[in-house]
């Protein structure tokens, strides 16, 4: 059966990896170190995938300008002294391998920055499997389109042949401003109806339903 897509890009954290909890925990461990009211487990899910930056002014509107970076320097501590402990989520490298072997081009789009992300590829073993990726220090923040446009350029495919999945709404806008399908992640940071509002050809409660429904539709 002829492939209805040439390329797919995948949002990283709460995507494939299971990382969202040690996101919201870290995040609330550095506004404890540095006497801040912590966002509530909800507002601090919200803002998963965006770059760090764009994330902690969205979590914490109203803090003092001068103290993101501090803030931000206390995220880094604490999300890396819990790095190694993160995995990929059941068949995520199976079914990346599996994409792979049927033919497509594969990249990431991810709000970590370059360095965490070269990180999380090398110890979950995907790397190799990758055709490109592009990260929030490099490109603006989701879910402003660069990183796919960005992709998209790379590989000469057209847009309606990229295909982007991700397990939050600003994966689903990022691709509606590319003029980008998507597929969406239950399992991840934001809640499934939040989801379904954005349209997406398919809202997947489980990386086997993803994977099935890749198999049988991209």
């Amino acid at each position: 059966m002829a492939k209805r897509f040439e390329l797919i890009v995948f949002d990283w954290d709460g995507t494939l990896m299971d990382s969202a909890a040690a996101i919201v925990t870290s995040i609330q461990a550095a506004c404890g170190d540095l006497g801040i009211e912590p966002p509530t487990d909800e507002r601090a899910r919200h803002i998963i995938g965006l770059g760090l930056q764009d994330a902690l002014r969205e979590a914490l509107p109203d803090l003092d300008p001068s103290r993101y970076r501090e803030l931000a320097e206390r995220y880094r501590y604490h999300y890396l002294s819990r790095d190694h402990e993160l995995a990929l989520f059941g068949g995520a490298f199976e079914l990346i391998r599996s994409l792979g072997e049927a033919g497509f081009l594969l990249a990431i789009a991810t709000g970590k920055t370059r360095s965490g992300l070269d990180r999380a590829l090398a110890s979950s073993g995907l790397k190799p499997l990758f055709h490109a990726s592009r990260c929030a220090d490099e490109c603006h923040s989701k879910p402003h389109p660069q990183m796919l446009l960005e992709l998209i350029d790379e590989f000469a495919v057209a847009a309606d042949s990229t295909l982007m999945i991700g397990d939050t709404t600003h994966d689903l806008l990022m691709a509606k401003n590319a003029n980008v399908p998507a597929v969406a992640v239950a399992y991840g940071a934001h809640p499934r109806l939040s989801l379904e509002a954005e349209g997406p050809l398919l809202c997947a409660e489980s990386v086997a339903e993803m994977h099935a429904w890749l198999m049988q539709n991209a």
